[in-house]
């Protein structure tokens, strides 16, 4: 699609999955293999666009050391660095002086999506939209802003989260914009395009229409959902082109080692170079690049960041190990726990039972 750019905005901190993006941004965190950024821009190839502005903040640099001009997949990578925070409004006006195309599709980078974006710009283009929004149905949508649209499919109003939504159609976080209504946004200063943007086109009286779908979807921003969301694309649940169909219960690569008796199941990940211990345990886990799992140790739907080691028959559930970590033997490290990078817990030092 040569008269369309795609912007991908990858500047935030990522909080709430700290202490791993503390090193990294969240969006270059391993999710099945590769950075998860992968996926997104995969998907955005497969779509038939070529070029991609990504817009950049915390540790701006990671990210073209990583895909350069992004020949590697058959893209054309461009970075914009925002200095100062600018929110998602802003963000976008940030990067409006390296677009050239008509129609710019614009992406959160914490999202795993499966909806096919063509259809979203095939759409787009039929109706005439000045902007075209990327709306995905969920069961509660309590937690979300709701977008309700007419029979027509225009988006009729943009509502905050409340305790009785009169729709589940939530903002999925991906748009189609005219270029030129990205011209109209303030530059140089903070805009949410959900609180300011999106309504002022509405009370313009401009084109806003919703393109709503049941597709897989999933705001990778918590470990819970972090952890799903990888275990989903391993098991196929979630598509990704930068997976060659790959369908099991786990994901084991090149370099790692699995002793006799490990069972690995749920989707779980084994990074390059990890060690899995005889008869470890592991159920939806993730386990980043160099990490050690113990024999007889149990990790469940948790992260392991890169070179941790988790000891003998130690117990990982619902958490979080930061990079380097060293959780001693017999340990349990329960609902929701976060272990900084290189933190030392010694054998047993931290329990939830009393037999050792």
């Amino acid at each position: 699609m040569t008269d369309t750019e795609a912007v991908v905005l990858v500047g935030g901190k990522g909080t709430r999955l700290r202490p791993l993006t503390i090193s990294a941004p969240k969006p270059m965190l391993p999710t099945a293999g590769v950075p998860f950024l992968t996926h997104l821009l995969s998907r955005i190839r497969a779509a038939g666009i070529r070029r991609v502005v990504l817009g950049t903040s915390f540790k701006a640099e990671v990210f073209e050391e990583h895909f350069g001009d992004g020949s590697d997949l058959d893209l054309e990578l461009t970075y914009v660095v925002e200095t100062e925070p600018l929110g998602t409004g802003g963000g976008i006006r940030n990067v409006l002086d390296e677009l050239t195309a008509s129609t710019i599709m614009v992406f959160n980078g914490d999202v795993l999506g499966g909806t096919d974006l063509t259809r979203i710009l095939d759409l787009h283009h039929a109706r005439n939209a000045d902007l075209t929004m990327h709306l995905v149905r969920v069961s509660d949508p309590r937690a979300f802003g709701c977008v309700p649209t007419g029979d027509d499919g225009r988006v009729l109003e943009f509502l905050e989260k409340t305790q009785d939504p009169p729709t589940d159609q939530i903002n999925a976080g991906c748009y189609v914009f005219r270029r030129e209504l990205i011209a109209q946004i303030p530059e140089g200063v903070p805009v949410s395009v959900e609180r300011e943007t999106f309504p002022q086109l509405l009370a313009e009286g401009k084109r806003v229409y919703g393109f709503v779908d049941s597709a897989y979807w999933r705001d990778m921003g918590t470990p819970e959902d972090f952890v799903r969301g990888s275990s989903d694309l391993v098991r196929g649940i979630a598509p990704s082109p930068a997976l060659e169909s790959h369908h099991s219960e786990a994901l084991v690569h090149e370099g790692a080692g699995v002793g006799a008796g490990a069972v690995l199941i749920g989707g779980t990940v084994v990074g390059r170079g990890a060690e899995i211990g005889a008869g470890a345990r592991l159920d939806g886990a993730v386990v980043f690049d160099g990490a050690r799992i113990e024999a007889g140790a149990t990790v469940e739907r948790s992260i392991i960041g890169f070179g941790a080691r988790i000891g003998h028959r130690a117990l990982i559930r619902d958490g979080v190990i930061g990079d380097g970590a060293d959780i001693g033997a017999r340990c349990e490290l329960l609902r929701g726990a976060r272990v900084w990078p290189g933190v030392v817990i010694p054998d047993g030092g931290i329990r939830y039972s009393t037999d050792m």
